[in-house]
């Protein structure tokens, strides 16, 4: 449950990040000669809108993996704006947080409910 809850507000927020990317390589003009500089915003839409789709279906089986693939892509735009390897850093460590300790907490048994209900009950006077 906790990778259901933690996971899309990871992609959320890189979402709009994503898409402030994808105008930065385009205000640089750092996409390669012949290549229009369009594309950047382009790909930029793409990604973050592939990421507010990604966590939307967050439940389904395949989600998790296609979050590490757009973390990847995201990665890979590194290459025309070396300053987006900060923006990997953050958000790749947030999404590994989010899936790998999520699965954790989620993985762990829940505390016996009997003996919490022992301990909330019990009663001490100060003659005890």
């Amino acid at each position: 449950m906790s990778v259901q809850k933690l996971a899309p507000i990871v992609l959320g927020f890189e979402a709009i990040v994503v898409l402030l990317v994808g105008l930065t390589i385009f205000g640089l003009k750092s996409l390669p000669w012949g290549l229009p500089q369009w594309w950047a915003i382009i790909g930029g839409v793409v990604v973050a809108l592939a990421m507010v789709a990604v966590a939307g279906m967050i439940t389904k089986p395949w989600a998790i993996t296609a979050g590490w693939v757009l973390q990847v892509i995201v990665a890979l735009s590194a290459f025309f704006v070396p300053a987006v390897l900060l923006v990997v850093l953050v958000f790749g460590g947030m999404w590994a947080y989010a899936t790998i300790m999520g699965a954790r907490l989620d993985a762990r048994s829940p505390a016996d409910p009997s003996r919490l209900t022992e301990e909330t009950t019990d009663t001490h006077t100060e003659s005890d």
